[in-house]
């Protein structure tokens, strides 16, 4: 029988590759390059065999998807930054059997969803970024699945997380499952991002205060308070993908009724404008 270990909320910004990269970036971004390392060491160490990536920069207008190739190897740039991530080499086992069971189970329970195996369909940055760094510390078979939802409900997105743990726990594998997302991510306007040293700094007060106020409630423990105001917090505070990542990561927890306290292992920082971090969720 399979098991979900451990799961995590991380970032994914560019700046983290940048931050190994010569330039005025260089070094800036080890804290979040660390948290990476560290929860995939603590993966490792409960036996974790494969990661699913619920990816907010893979957008879908219609259905659930997920790449359940077999292998994901290529040269990825960015089309949305170009001049940050460019040439970047990757290769990964994929696990489709895995893929596949998220998918049907999703279908079955009311949230359509299709796996694909496609060489030519690429993993987007929101995987290959915590990918490169986790990889260092442990090598894991790669299920993503896309979370940047345009015409879904977060209710539809729950549906998909629990399809999630429910095929894991079908499976033989031990999972560490990743929402790769922001926090707040309303991003400066261009007129505005060199005025305001844009790379470092926060677009809106209002967001930084209420990302700080729901890092204090997942350390509390008070999910189910959190997920009464997951909607509003989404849309008044620009969340990635609408945070269906985040959806996706409470349903394989058991939606409100998780209480496991969170532990952030990368202290909250801003990233052109939004709100960055990276946090344990210890699994129930």
């Amino acid at each position: 029988m399979g098991e979900l270990v451990l799961a995590a909320k991380m970032t994914h910004v560019p700046t983290l590759l940048m931050s190994e990269q010569d330039g005025p970036i260089k070094g800036k971004r080890q804290p979040a390059i660390d948290g990476h390392r560290e929860i995939a060491r603590r993966a490792k160490e409960l036996g974790a065999t494969t990661v699913v990536i619920c990816d907010t920069h893979w957008v879908i207008n219609a259905g659930f998807h997920i790449n359940a190739n077999d292998k994901f190897e290529g040269v990825f740039t960015s089309n949305e930054f170009p001049q940050f991530i460019q040439d970047l080499p990757y290769s990964y086992q994929g696990h489709p059997e895995l893929g596949d069971a998220i998918a049907k189970i999703a279908s079955d329970k009311g949230a359509y969803t299709l796996a694909h195996h496609l060489d030519s369909l690429e993993l987007e940055y929101g995987t290959l970024v915590p990918m490169r760094f986790m990889s260092r510390e442990h090598d894991m078979k790669v299920v993503s699945v896309a979370a940047w939802a345009t015409v879904h409900s977060h209710d539809e997105s729950r549906i998909v997380g629990e399809a999630i743990r429910e095929a894991i726990e079908a499976s033989d594998e031990k999972v560490l499952l990743v929402a790769s997302g922001s926090l707040s991510h309303k991003i400066w306007a261009n007129k505005d991002y060199a005025a305001n040293n844009g790379t470092f700094t926060i677009s809106s007060e209002f967001n930084r205060q209420m990302d700080l106020h729901v890092l204090e409630m997942w350390k509390n423990g008070d999910h189910a308070t959190f997920l009464k105001m997951l909607g509003d917090y989404a849309n008044f505070c620009c969340g990635e993908g609408s945070m269906h990542d985040t959806s996706m990561l409470y349903g394989a927890l058991g939606w409100d009724a998780y209480d496991k306290k969170c532990e952030v292992v990368t202290e909250y920082f801003p990233s052109s404008g939004t709100g960055q971090t990276n946090v344990i969720f210890p699994v129930q």
